[in-house]
């Protein structure tokens, strides 16, 4: 659709769906979920294995044709797991798959698509087995991953680095860099000089932003009725 014809209260109740949803099927598969979540579309969202932990405020979106999948796949119990700080980004089709330790601190984003894994999954002489050294993944404060990159097992990336769409890091990149290709490389620094505005900082008053988007969407939805939603579903228009 070109717009959202759904009346407001249409939309509240499939978002109380959505929340019903979390609580009933997602919260039990998790050791902790912080408060705020904004999670769209939570049957797109595969969680496996355990411990995976996520903070607050963290928006998470899942989507038919790229289901958003969290994996922890090992026999040990005393692992990290997946454990994802407040305010982070995770979108449609992300994969992170953990067989030790990957963290992913507060205001990080990853783009559609991106794959984070800490492990080989198979040894390189004996494939029957998974590796016997366990690797890490750790993704600093504010780290920008784009669309359909691969972190590999044992990288650490610097707070506010971002890595380039499509490209495949296999070593450590410094803070406050620019890093694309395959395998990734630095090719620019950020400026110094230059503030960084994190999801943190733009979205940590919860009451402030509640109010706006409620608002916002009340303006947006105004005059929406139910029966020109069910029209825009059976027959939709180009308004």
């Amino acid at each position: 659709m070109i717009s959202d014809k759904r009346p407001y209260y249409i939309k509240q109740a499939w978002y109380r769906l959505q929340a019903f949803y979390v609580r009933r099927y997602l919260v039990p598969q998790l050791n902790s979920l912080g408060p705020h979540p904004y999670i769209i579309k939570p049957w797109y969202i595969e969680l496996f294995g355990a411990p995976i932990s996520i903070g607050s405020h963290v928006t998470l979106l899942g989507c038919p044709d790229k289901r958003t999948r969290l994996t922890v796949w090992s026999e040990k119990k005393d692992i990290d797991g997946i454990r994802i700080g407040d305010h982070v980004l995770i979108s449609p089709g992300v994969r992170i798959s953990a067989a030790n330790s990957i963290r992913i601190a507060d205001s990080c984003m990853l783009a559609s698509n991106a794959y984070i894994t800490d492990s080989d999954w198979h040894g390189i002489y004996d494939r029957s087995l998974p590796p016997a050294t366990r690797s890490k993944v750790v993704l600093n404060e504010n780290v920008w991953i784009g669309d359909s990159a691969i972190v590999c097992k044992g990288v650490t990336i610097g707070e506010n680095t971002i890595i380039g769409a499509g490209a495949v890091v296999t070593c450590d990149i410094p803070a406050n860099t620019v890093a694309a290709g395959n395998p990734a490389r630095v090719i620019r620094e950020l400026d110094p000089a230059r503030e960084i505005i994190t999801r943190k900082d733009r979205y940590g008053d919860t009451e402030k932003m509640t109010r706006v988007l409620a608002a916002a969407e009340k303006e947006y939805l105004k005059g929406n009725t139910f029966w020109g939603w069910i029209r825009s579903l059976i027959a939709p228009g180009r308004d």
